[in-house]
């Protein structure tokens, strides 16, 4: 094998890209590697000082900052100026400096574990964290802080001293006054010096997630009375080809010869069909509003998201075809209003009080008449239709809310007005609950399956 001679080709550097041509181009020699030597060990210097300073800053206090910057002022000062009140400011922010360190020092031999009873809790109810700390190191432990953030408070619980092996457990309250997902954790143990100048965090677990649910109530069947069913009250549609039997009839052309009844037709002597009564599978729509213009008080959003809940429980319990849809909002910069909805979880009840948790009001969410219209046109086969808002949808918008479905399509608009009495108001193809607690509504459902 020959070797090729370097003189045979362009210098090293030459067509290069990297921090050394960006520093010296294609220059070599003494003082190009005098030069990069000295980039190289400032960059070293830089990153030994970042990460100290880093350190620094994760612990030190914002008070800490303004000590650490007074004491040189003040020593200067004192010296040059001739005060001594100065000096011995300088001297005792040091002193200060220097026992604050020393609560730095050392780790504490803990193990910490966090746990929240349920995951999943109705709004109002109890809820409660617990705290495991025990001691891990082989002598006895000083008394630590452990701080849990919970949404967006804080919960200190002061841990006493533990001797070899024991453990304290700690519990705190969990507030559950809103509907939401609360995050609680991590738990984490603080040091600090008692005057504030520093302050190191130790995180000992993860984040756990507490689902605040809508309240609900159990109501009665929805479809029995409402839409015909496998388990129903037949509807007013005929079909030449079902379960249930309705009449008999004279044959017309196109019909088929299997629903011929013969014995008929032998007493007649004309051909007579069978006809039948329409059965279907029932499919429940619940369209909640998220527009504020339909809702006069939070509180009002507050029953509606309630009842939406009610209803999606109780359909899904029946195992029926249910869509629960809320309004969809306009993004801030839009061009132009979108009118869409979007459908939540069904899957379970879990699944859809999950996400009923989370949702809110929204100045830029559509109203009841677009919701009905976006849910008439994309959601087939609907039998039965729950339009849910608050008193400031006026009349006129749930009719015409109404009339966005297909014709037999059972609309039934449950408005939800904590100031006003149960009352029920009927229309062709429109029902209109009216409800000032959430307990009217298994009471006012029976109504109407009564008219």
């Amino acid at each position: 094998m020959t070797l090729r001679s370097d003189s045979n080709f362009p210098t090293a550097t030459e067509g290069l890209t990297n921090a050394r041509t960006r520093i010296v181009g294609n220059r070599t020699g003494f003082f190009a590697d005098t030069v990069i030597t000295t980039v190289r060990i400032a960059r070293a210097v830089r990153t030994i000082v970042g990460h100290f300073v880093a350190r620094a800053a994760a612990v030190v206090t914002p008070l800490g900052w303004v000590v650490l910057a007074a004491i040189p002022v003040s020593l200067l000062a004192g010296y040059g100026l001739g005060w001594v009140e100065l000096v011995v400011a300088g001297f005792a922010g040091i002193v200060l400096v220097a026992v604050a360190i020393l609560y730095l020092v050392g780790r504490n031999a803990v193990a910490i574990t966090l746990d929240v009873a349920h995951s999943r809790v109705v709004v109002g109810q109890e809820a409660e964290g617990t705290v495991v700390v025990r001691n891990a190191g082989i002598g006895r432990t000083l008394g630590v802080t452990v701080e849990i953030p919970v949404a967006h408070g804080l919960a200190e619980i002061a841990v006493p001293s533990l001797a070899r092996g024991a453990e304290s457990v700690q519990r705190f309250a969990i507030p559950t006054r809103r509907r939401g997902v609360v995050a609680v954790g991590p738990a984490r143990t603080v040091r600090a010096d008692p005057i504030g100048l520093v302050r190191r965090e130790l995180v000992w677990t993860g984040t756990s997630e507490l689902f605040i649910h809508p309240r609900t109530i159990g109501i009665p069947s929805m479809s029995a009375g409402l839409v015909r069913d496998l388990e129903g009250t037949p509807t007013r549609d005929l079909s030449n080809s079902d379960i249930a039997f309705h009449a008999l009839r004279d044959y017309q052309p196109g019909d088929e010869r299997r629903n011929i009844h013969w014995k008929s037709t032998a007493k007649t002597g004309t051909y007579m069909v069978r006809q039948f009564e329409q059965t279907r599978r029932s499919h429940i729509v619940i369209a909640l509003s998220l527009a504020s213009s339909d809702y006069a008080t939070e509180d009002e959003f507050e029953m509606a998201v309630s009842v939406a809940g009610s209803l999606g429980s109780r359909a899904i319990r029946e195992i029926r075809d249910v869509s629960v849809v809320v309004s969809e909002k306009t993004p801030e910069f839009a061009a132009r209003k979108i009118f869409a909805v979007r459908s939540l979880s069904t899957r379970s009840r879990e699944r859809l009080l999950d996400e009923l948790a989370v949702v809110d009001a929204a100045e830029t969410a559509i109203a009841i008449t677009d919701i009905a219209r976006v849910a008439g046109n994309e959601v087939a086969g609907v039998s039965v239709a729950f339009l849910i808002c608050g008193s400031a949808a006026t009349p006129t918008e749930l009719r015409a809310a109404s009339t966005k479905f297909p014709a037999g399509v059972e609309v039934i608009a449950v408005v939800c007005d904590p100031d006003a009495a149960p009352k029920l108001r009927t229309a062709p193809g429109l029902s209109v609950l009216t409800i000032g607690y959430l307990e009217d509504l298994p009471k006012s459902l029976a109504r109407v399956v009564a008219v």
